[in-house]
């Protein structure tokens, strides 16, 4: 490679030809052949490769798959040589070749040693900037991660509370209500309850339905009360235990009247407990399996937000990933915000990365919850429109200034206070959107409605950010 071929490059402005020949003869000219690869991630960056012509993919691992996260297609451009400034320097993805080209591979100590000798100034402030930026990068990603992982367990642990808390009670009740029923029938059989009369009580229990009970709670108030009465003129003992499972489940002193008949003296009390007991395991059992549904599905929930279980890239319903970030964000969700859905029939599923799609929709939700400080309308929607799918994040709030609005998008740029938020910037949401997923996103904000759109495309095409 002769020092002529690279004088165009605008990267070597303000070196001599002198200077410009020292360094390409420090180096090596490598080919670039689609497939192969030039460089590793997470290996010494030993080497520092410029790109001269042809076409070169930077990839990460990310999960159990190569994630295209840039593409060196510009002569000019370069990678790698980090070891000249930092002995621990690593290269931060791998090097792929797309289409056939060149590089100029220079050994890191080579580019240390030009460095240092022709602009020292400028290389003690690139080892300064590369220390300092690696610093504040491990430091903050580490920070957000575990601001963000708080808030989420906590949200999650005040979701799961109520369900969990609620089938600990129904355990309690039912060991209860399980061990009057044995008591009640070790007590029948004590009384010498006949074969015949335990089967028309059965019967008779059996013809309780669910159509039976009154879901008016004055009215059953009034039926347990009479109950309460009943039992008490027949000397049953427990009364107070007896009338309340048998008013809830529809039972009047009609039916009692009945159960009289087919029970005898001493039986009669026993008998009625025995059918109250029953009703009450089976109302506790119907408690407890919604406690333990409402556990699994946010627990389905989270399985679905984050997609642990689940290819990067796949074929997803938008929708499921609105509604799994709810279920996440639903501590944040005060009593005074209404949330709207307005979701397009038929909409069609798109090709995404659906973890990082979820950090978006967490974003946009959350900024959208906080600017009504409590209280408005929260509208979710989507819809069809051409060959994408738009999804829409509205809030009531009082909305953005011009100039914030106008700045929203910036990296680093916030307007919340210091451990306010998710700890993922607009600017990474857009990157997220456009980037990796070919889509674009929109502010229009106003006072009292304010809509982030995102589109994206149901089929994206290949590109810088794909998997290939």
């Amino acid at each position: 490679m002769r020092a002529e071929e690279l004088r165009p490059l605008s990267i070597f402005d303000g070196l001599s030809d002198d200077q410009l020949a020292e360094l390409v003869e420090g180096g090596t000219e490598v080919p670039v052949e689609p497939g192969v690869e030039l460089f590793h991630e997470g290996q010494h960056a030993d080497h520092w490769w410029l790109l001269v012509d042809g076409a070169i993919d930077l990839l990460r691992h990310v999960g159990r798959e190569d994630t295209v996260v840039a593409r060196m297609d510009v002569p000019g451009r370069w990678a790698g040589g980090f070891r000249a400034w930092d002995e621990h320097g690593v290269y931060l993805a791998t090097g792929r070749g797309v289409t056939a080209g060149r590089v100029l591979r220079v050994p890191a100590e080579v580019l240390r040693e030009r460095s240092n000798a022709w602009f020292p100034f400028g290389g003690h402030l690139i080892q300064g900037l590369y220390h300092t930026a690696r610093s504040i990068e491990s430091t903050a990603r580490q920070r957000e991660s575990l601001v963000t992982l708080g808030t989420l367990a906590a949200g999650l642990a005040h979701e799961i509370n109520n369900p969990a808390s609620a089938a600990t009670r129904t355990v309690d009740a039912l060991q209860t209500a399980s061990e009057t029923l044995l008591s009640s029938l070790g007590r029948l059989v004590h009384d010498q309850l006949t074969a015949e009369q335990f089967t028309a009580l059965d019967a008779m229990r059996r013809a309780i339905g669910p159509s039976a009970a009154d879901p008016d709670p004055l009215a059953r108030s009034d039926r347990e009360q009479a109950l309460s009465s009943w039992l008490t003129r027949h000397g049953v003992a427990r009364g107070w235990a007896i009338a309340p499972p048998l008013a809830a489940a529809g039972v009047d002193p009609a039916w009692c009247d009945r159960a009289a008949t087919v029970l005898e003296g001493p039986a009669l009390g026993p008998g009625l407990e025995w059918v109250a007991s029953t009703l009450s395991v089976a109302t506790l059992l119907g408690e407890l399996k919604d406690s333990t549904r409402r556990i699994s599905e946010l627990v389905g929930a989270v399985r679905s937000y984050s997609q642990l279980d689940r290819a990067s890239l796949q074929r997803i319903d938008v929708t499921d990933g609105l509604e799994s970030t709810l279920v996440m964000l639903g501590h944040k969700l005060p009593g005074g915000v209404t949330v709207v859905r307005d979701y397009g029939a038929g909409m069609p599923r798109i090709e995404a990365y659906a973890g990082e799609l979820n950090q978006v929709w967490s974003n946009l939700i959350d900024n959208a919850i906080d600017a009504m400080d409590g209280t408005g309308t929260l509208r979710l929607a989507t819809r069809l429109e051409e060959d994408s799918v738009v999804v829409e994040i509205g809030d009531t709030g009082p909305g953005m200034p011009p100039p914030v609005a106008a700045r929203a998008f910036e990296a680093f740029y916030t307007t919340k206070d210091v451990g306010k938020g998710t700890g993922l910037g607009l600017d990474i949401a857009r990157r997220i959107v456009t980037e990796r997923h070919g889509g674009t996103i929109t502010i229009d904000s106003r006072p009292g409605a304010t809509v982030l759109a995102v589109r994206l495309p149901i089929r994206p095409a290949a590109g810088p950010g794909r998997r290939r």
